[in-house]
Order: C-alpha cells, then structure tokens, then sequence
C-alpha cells in the first residue's frame, strides 16, 4: 500500500486546524472531526482497492528487436474493477537504455482496458533483459494506490538491422527505390547472357542492334491494286538484343573489428553501421541472383560464412552477425589475406569495411590490399568524420577580412589551429582515396548514415560493368 502526496496535503490541512484549536476552542473540535472523517476515506479506499485482484497487464512486443530502428513495445492494462480507476503503468526496460521516463498514466472505465504504446531505440546488439511491469492503481479518491505487478521478466535479442531489410523489401516491391536514392544503374557492355529480342527504345545500346532481325521485321508485304498483288514495302523496325545480368556471383563483406571501429556515431559504433550495410548489401545480393558471404576479422581471422544464395542464408548470417564486437587491438590484415586465400579461391567481389585515418595507417595495410585487389575486385569503404568536416567549416573557426569587429566571439589563434588540424584530418582522407585509386583499387568514402545506400549504389555499378 502506498499512500499518495493527496492524503499527506489533507493530513497537513487536518493538523493546522487542529493546532489552530489552542487559540480558537471550536476548531479543535472541527479538527478531530476532519480527521475521523480522513481516516474513513482512507479505510474506504483501502477496501476497494483491495477487495479483489483487478489489474492485468500484458506486455507485447516481438522477439527479437532490430538494432538502430525505432522497436515498438505495447502494454495491454485490464481492469476487473466495477468503478473508474486511475492508473500509472512503469515499464522495466533494460538498464542498457538509461532511461527513467517510461512511465504512463491512464484512466480506465469500469471493467475497461487500454493498450499503451511506446518505442526502444537499442544501440548495441546483445541480449536485453525486460523487468515486471508495475501498475499503480487508484480510485477518484486519490489517497491510496495499490501496486499490482505483471509479466514476467523476458529477455530479447537485438539483432542488426533487419528492419532495413523489410524496409528496402517493401520498396523493391513498390518500385520505389529511389525514394532511398538508389540509382537505377544504366546497364553497358555484354559481359552478360543473352535473354530475348525486343524492339529498339530510346536509351538502349547501338551496339545491341540485331541487324538480321531488323531486317527481317521491317519488310511487310502489303496488299495492291484490284488484282490483289503483294508489294512489298519497308516499314524500319530496328530490334535488339537483351541481355541479362550474369549471375552467381560471389560477393563477400569484409568487416573490420579493430579498434579503429569502436568510434560512434549518434550512439553506434562504426562495426554496427557497417553490420547494417553488409547485411542489407548481401539481401540485395541475394535477390539479385549472386551469393553473399561474411567474413570479420582484427588481429586474427575470424568468422568465415561461405557464400551462398540458399533461402536460409539471411538467417545464417543475422546468426552470425549477432555477437560479433569490437577488439581493442591493431587490425591484422595479413591474417586476413591468408585465410581468404585458403578458403575463396573463385575470383569474387571483396567489400571492405574498414577505417582508415591516416596514410601511415593506410602505407602499413597497403601491399596486402594489393594483392587481394590483384586476385579479385576490391572495394574498400571507409567513413568520413562528419563532425570533423563541419567542425573545420563552422563560421567560428573560419576568418574573414570582412569579419564583424562588434562579434562577441572573435577568432582567436586557438581556433584557427583547430581548423588548421581538422582540414588535415579531411585532406589525408582525401588522399587515401587517391592513393587506392592509382593502385586500382576501387574505394567508397561516405558517412555513417548514408552507408547503406551508397554501398548498394556501388554494387550495382560495379555489377553493371
């Protein structure tokens, strides 16, 4: 039982009038009777709460959340009382959130019910472990509640993201990629399988002309005259040729676990964003015909998921993603180029999740990037840090010579130092990109938000070619 702050001001009231009563006789007597009177409330609403068991509650949510969406949690209260109750439901949500605002008040009707409604946001992927929902119960009296407590403690699992998956699903379907700013990519060249004939439309390849079947389709034979002799005559009909994507493919995620991919981002970690990119990628790898594979690693080699395009493989690789965490040490790269070249021996599509900041950095890994690069397509993704770059472009740290005298925040030397090291910072990240680049090697720099559709873009332009 728990007496509310309603009954604490009526007994603060109750005590002024009764020592009120030393100066003024009669309001002694006023006193006592008030508090009779507080007393009987207070048995009263004991015995209505109390008389039998009248709250329910039901927590509804899925199994498993997915990390870095907005997970939906329901909470169904029923009340078996034969009066108007007034409720404040509190939620036991894992410790992991840091959270002591998920408490929500309702009225319920006699014998009503209500279904409250609120969302988790999980930032790492792991087992959270939900506590008992507390429901405090009272009447339109206010002076007592009674605390009801409901479900049982549940665990969940947090997933990477799978609900990206629903998402670009959905779209896929819908024909609306776009909205995600996936690019249709304009298919050239004939490193393809041939399909069918069709028509010549605007924006296909002359190259694709068949030249015997436009022929063949442009001459019709056409009805002349009263004697009814055919004429031909030539109605241009151009058609080509349709090709189809090759398929089976072999495309693996290269996922980095160093140190170097601990540094978050709006609460997660690089690994997270790039555990949601790679398991996006490999579902559009797989309904694109081509077979996904997985493979982490940091100073050892680690997890090696073969590719594949089975209808478990998502379920095989959300599996194996699951408790995949961050290392403390230094990436060994050359642990990650003896295990491939034992284990993927057809030429593949390598993407490469890692984070480079500075070339020393990049001079040390370069020669084993190399020779994967020498035996198969390579892709390396890497961040940009997006604080950095806007911290070097805030108006703060930029001098101007028509700069406001009056400013209360003048640039001092300080700051333009801090700019000084932050476009460093930006330029070497630059010439990263370069340097892959006179090496052959493919490389993707792009922000931890914008990573998933800008991996997918480069899969389908890379496939295209």
């Amino acid at each position: 039982m728990y007496l509310r702050y309603r009954f604490y001001y009526l007994l603060t009231v109750v005590i002024l009038i009764l020592a009120s009563g030393y100066a003024v006789a009669p309001m002694f007597t006023i006193g006592r009777i008030l508090l009779l009177l507080l007393v009987i409330a207070v048995v009263v609403d004991v015995v209505l709460l109390w008389r039998r068991k009248g709250i329910k509650a039901f927590r509804q949510m899925s199994q498993r959340f997915s990390n870095g969406d907005e997970n939906s949690v329901s909470i169904r209260v029923e009340s078996a009382y034969a009066f108007a109750v007034r409720l404040e439901v509190i939620d036991e949500i894992p410790f992991v959130f840091q959270r002591r605002d998920v408490c929500f008040k309702a009225s319920l009707q006699p014998m009503g019910e209500t279904t409250i409604k609120y969302r988790l946001r999980p930032t790492q992927r792991g087992v959270y472990g939900f506590g008992h929902v507390r429901v405090f119960a009272s009447t339109v009296l206010g002076l007592v509640q009674r605390r009801f407590t409901c479900c049982e403690a549940q665990d969940v699992k947090v997933y990477p993201s799978y609900l990206m998956l629903r998402q670009y699903e959905l779209l896929a379907m819908s024909n609306n990629l776009t909205e995600m700013g996936i690019k249709r990519i304009r298919r050239i060249g004939h490193n393809t399988d041939f399909e069918q004939i069709r028509d010549y439309v605007a924006g296909d390849d002359f190259r694709t002309i068949n030249w015997r079947a436009t022929a063949r389709r442009s001459v019709s034979a056409t009805p002349q005259g009263e004697e009814g002799r055919l004429v031909q005559r030539f109605a241009p009909r151009i058609m080509v040729n349709i090709y189809q994507e090759e398929r089976s493919q072999q495309v693996f995620n290269l996922i980095d676990k160093g140190r170097m991919m601990q540094q978050t981002f709006n609460g997660m970690t690089l690994l997270d964003y790039a555990i949601n990119a790679s398991l996006v990628l490999s579902f559009v790898a797989v309904n694109k015909q081509d077979k996904a594979g997985l493979v982490t690693f940091s100073d050892r080699f680690d997890t090696f998921v073969p590719a594949s395009r089975q209808p478990g493989q998502m379920q095989n690789l959300q599996e194996a993603l699951y408790a995949e965490h961050t290392q403390f040490g230094e990436t060994d790269y050359s642990a990650l180029l003896a295990g491939l070249s034992h284990r993927v021996t057809h030429r593949s599509l390598f993407i490469l999740y890692t984070s480079f900041t500075s070339m020393p950095a990049l001079r040390r890994q370069l020669s084993y990037l190399r020779q994967l690069a020498q035996r198969h397509r390579l892709l390396v993704v890497f961040f940009e840090d997006e604080e950095l770059r806007d911290f070097a472009h805030h108006p703060s740290c930029v001098p101007s010579v028509a700069s406001d005298q009056r400013s209360s925040a003048p640039i001092t030397t300080e700051k333009i130092y801090h700019r000084v090291i932050a476009e460093k910072f930006a330029y070497e990240q630059r010439l990263i990109v370069q340097t892959l680049r006179q090496y052959g090697i493919q490389s993707l720099l792009t922000t931890p938000q914008n990573l998933s559709v800008d991996v997918i873009n480069k899969y389908l332009e890379i496939k295209s070619r």
